[in-house]
């Protein structure tokens, strides 16, 4: 891993002042706008990119007409992701041709493969530059020099991947917040470019993540989530016994009024020191996120997912006897190569017996770079949309019935603000990270805090209900 030094961040903050200097000098302060595809990891990337748009004199706007830079921050793991990527990309050729000083970039996963770059080298012309996912500190240079009329940059990341602290962030929300605690992926699943995009494993100190959790709780925010793309791996490349479990304990453990999250938690790696650590800080949320990807014992091995359907039971069966209250959700994955009847079968009867209150379900979509890919057996488009239908058919049902269950009940609810489908609602999370709407007559003044709510009724995707006494 190549850690940024501060003098390489200096040489930025240089290109950020003669930036401003050019934005200064307009009429109208100009615009940055963002579009962001993906993950968690994408939206707190997109955070810090604002971040240095305003460092360098833009305000961030919602609408690319209104913007003198636009920044596409792209997904490389589904296929459509990609495509859509692309196909808004192409939208914003006619901007560039009203205003030849429009500076459009694309960061993010998509752009660190060669077939993309090189599609969007010689069919994007109007592109100013690319960026790779860890090159983000960059950012300030590569502007600076399409303003001079330099030629477009393609600047991707380095082999072992770069880690900068101190960028500016520009954060969506006061009440909860992205903390990211590492980079990278080292499992190779066959199915995931991931590690081919993001590079390998690097975890940022534990110092630099106390002293951003301790100034988020200081400006007052409420729910802090930790995001890596395997976070139970977190400190192994650092040379230290300190590990997850004990960044969870010792984040608990700080003052203030908030609540903890983290995701996502590869199987093979979720530990019973982490289980205990979760159980014994109220802080924590009662909420775990566990990918499963597919019932199989034969389909996992050939994922390269290095767990069995019955150790990960084993993991459930440890989650929910240390806190019986505890949320499960978990990523599936419909149509891998090979995958037979009988194996999606598995996959079914995997979640009638563990119960998930969520999934996430996918597609298997053939990823550049990956091996299965190539593996035979690729399954039609048909098939694996019937096997789609036949997922969210069973577990709509598991999760309806998870949520009435919870009818009667009061949940502890972090309040975020009106319901973006129902103005008269507000809407928050409860522990278990589930959507809860109540009205929102007299109750705009508790938006930010966290209130007690009994359920009243249950729907598939979110429960309703009022303030408890």
């Amino acid at each position: 891993m190549k850690k940024i030094t501060p003098a390489e961040l200096a040489q930025q903050y240089e290109h950020i002042a003669a930036v401003c200097r050019i934005n200064d000098a307009k009429l109208t302060r100009p615009g940055c706008f963002i579009r962001t595809f993906g993950c968690q990891q994408n939206e707190a990337d997109s955070e810090r990119y604002a971040g240095l748009a305003e460092s360098m004199g833009y305000e961030i706007v919602d609408a690319p007409e209104k913007a003198s830079l636009i920044l596409i921050n792209t997904c490389a793991v589904r296929e459509h992701a990609e495509m859509r990527a692309m196909s808004i990309t192409g939208q914003f050729k006619h901007l560039k041709a009203a205003n030849p000083d429009l500076i459009i970039g694309m960061c993010g996963c998509m752009v660190s493969q060669e077939h993309r770059l090189n599609q969007i080298k010689g069919g994007f012309p109007y592109i100013d530059f690319l960026l790779g996912a860890g090159m983000m500190h960059r950012l300030p240079e590569l502007v600076h020099s399409r303003m001079n009329k330099d030629k477009r940059s393609f600047l991707l990341d380095e082999p072992e991947g770069c880690l900068a602290e101190g960028l500016p962030v520009r954060r969506e929300s006061d009440i909860k917040a992205w903390v990211s605690i590492m980079y990278g992926c080292n499992n190779f699943c066959t199915y995931c470019v991931v590690p081919h995009v993001r590079g390998r494993e690097r975890s940022r100190a534990r110092a630099d993540i106390l002293a951003e959790v301790k100034e988020l709780i200081a400006d007052g925010c409420r729910e802090i989530t930790l995001l890596g793309q395997n976070v139970n791996s977190y400190g192994k490349d650092l040379g230290s016994e300190y590990d997850f479990a004990d960044l969870v304990s010792e984040i608990c453990e700080l003052d203030g009024d908030f609540i903890l999250r983290f995701m996502t938690s590869h199987p093979k790696d979720a530990s019973q020191k982490l289980i205990d650590a979760m159980a014994s800080h109220e802080k924590c949320a009662r909420q775990f996120h566990l990918p499963l990807q597919s019932g199989s014992a034969r389909v996992l091995t050939a994922m390269n997912r290095r767990y069995t359907p019955e150790s990960y039971l084993s993991t459930v069966e440890a989650l929910r006897a240390a806190m019986p209250d505890i949320a499960i959700s978990s990523d599936i994955i419909v149509g891998f190569p090979g995958e037979t009847d009988e194996e999606f079968a598995e996959t079914l009867a995997m979640l009638e017996r563990v119960r998930f209150d969520m999934v996430y379900s996918f597609i298997y979509s053939p990823r550049a770079l990956t091996p299965a890919a190539s593996m035979d057996g690729q399954i039609s488009a048909e098939v694996k949309s019937a096997r789609m239908n036949a997922l969210l058919n069973c577990q709509n049902a598991i999760s309806l019935e998870r949520n009435l269950a919870a009818v009667g009940s009061v949940q502890r609810v972090l309040l975020e603000g009106a319901s973006k489908s129902d103005e008269s609602m507000l809407t928050g999370r409860a522990d278990s990270n589930k959507l809860v709407h109540i009205p929102r007559a007299g109750a705009d003044a508790l938006v930010g805090r966290f209130v007690d709510v009994r359920i009243t009724r249950a729907e598939t995707f979110a429960l309703f209900g009022e303030l408890a006494d």
